[in-house]
C-alpha cells in the first residue's frame, strides 16, 4: 500500500488528483463568492440604512440562503486536503504502513457518511421542490440552497471513496505521482 507523494506544494502529480483538485477549488471559490456576495449585501444594506435610505429588504433571508447555499460547497477541498479534524490518539504510534490503513479505512467510511448525507439532502431536495416552500419577504424558492448541498456532500463522497480506495488499489486509482 503506497501513501500519495505529495510535494511540498500538497499537490500529486496524478491526473486524477490534479482534476480533482481542480473540481474542488472550483466548488469552493463559487462558495466563497456566494459568501462574499452576502457580505457585500448586508454591508451595503447597513451602510444604507445609516444613511437613511432604508435597509436592503430580506437581507437576513439572502445571508441564510447563501450560508446554506455555500456551506457544502467547502467540503469537498476540506476532504481531498484532509482539513477534518483528525484524533490520532491510538494510532499514533502505529508504524506508517498500519497508519495509512487506518486512516483508509475511516475515509472510506467517511465516503459513506458523505454519500448518505447526499442522498438524504437529494431526497429532501425533492419533497421541498414539491411543496413549493418559498421565503417570507423576497419569496425566494428554498429548494435552491438544497442544489449546490447535494452537490458538494456527492462530491465529497466521491472524493472520499478515491481517496480511501487509492490505498488499496493504487494502479487502479491512481492518486500518487509516477
Amino acid at each position: 500500500m503506497s501513501e500519495p507523494i505529495v510535494h511540498q506544494t500538497g499537490e500529486s502529480n496524478s491526473l486524477l488528483y490534479r482534476l480533482l483538485h481542480a473540481v474542488c477549488i472550483s466548488s469552493a471559490a463559487i462558495g466563497g463568492l456566494v459568501i462574499f456576495g452576502a457580505a457585500f449585501v448586508v454591508t451595503y444594506s447597513v451602510l444604507s440604512s445609516t444613511l437613511g435610505f432604508g435597509a436592503v429588504r430580506g437581507e437576513f433571508e439572502l445571508v441564510e440562503l447563501a450560508c446554506a447555499a455555500s456551506a457544502s460547497l467547502f467540503l469537498p477541498l476540506c476532504q481531498l486536503t484532509k482539513g477534518h479534524v483528525m484524533v490520532d490518539v491510538f494510532t499514533s504510534k502505529l508504524p506508517g504502513a498500519i497508519n495509512t490503513t487506518v486512516d483508509a479505512v475511516w475515509t472510506l467510511f467517511f465516503a459513506l457518511g458523505w454519500a448518505y448525507l447526499a442522498w438524504r439532502l437529494s431526497v429532501g431536495l425533492e419533497e421541498i421542490h414539491g411543496y413549493g416552500d418559498k421565503t417570507m419577504l423576497l419569496r425566494a424558492p428554498v429548494w435552491w440552497v438544497y442544489v449546490p448541498a447535494v452537490f458538494g456532500t456527492g462530491l465529497s463522497a466521491i472524493v472520499a471513496a478515491l481517496m480511501g480506495l487509492s490505498v488499496f488499489m493504487p494502479r487502479l486509482i491512481p492518486m500518487e505521482a509516477k
